[in-house]
């Protein structure tokens, strides 16, 4: 079985306005990941994501790389502890 763990992420750059949120959520169900992503008030993106560790790597890896219009200047990722409170992966506002 593998690991599993959570990880809350904060994406800056080019990131609203280019269909960011909705390629996470893509690859979240791609990679079964539960949790959701958000725009901020100051023009970063937000993911707080819960999954296999190494889904999770794979699902960070996507979310680099950005849709295509995306432009991915910062990714900060803070590690946490699996908390399961997630049913499902969804774009919050």
């Amino acid at each position: 079985m593998t690991a599993k763990a959570r990880a809350t992420v904060l994406i800056s750059g080019r990131v609203q306005g280019v269909a960011y949120r909705y390629f996470a959520e893509k690859y979240a169900k791609t990679f079964g990941i539960t949790g959701w992503v958000k725009n901020l008030y100051d023009g970063r993106v937000e993911v707080l994501a819960e999954g296999g560790r190494e889904d999770l790597d794979l699902f960070l890896a996507r979310l680099r790389e950005g849709p295509r219009l995306a432009l991915v200047e910062d990714f900060d990722v803070a590690w946490e502890e699996f908390r399961g409170e997630f049913p499902d992966f969804q774009i919050t506002f």
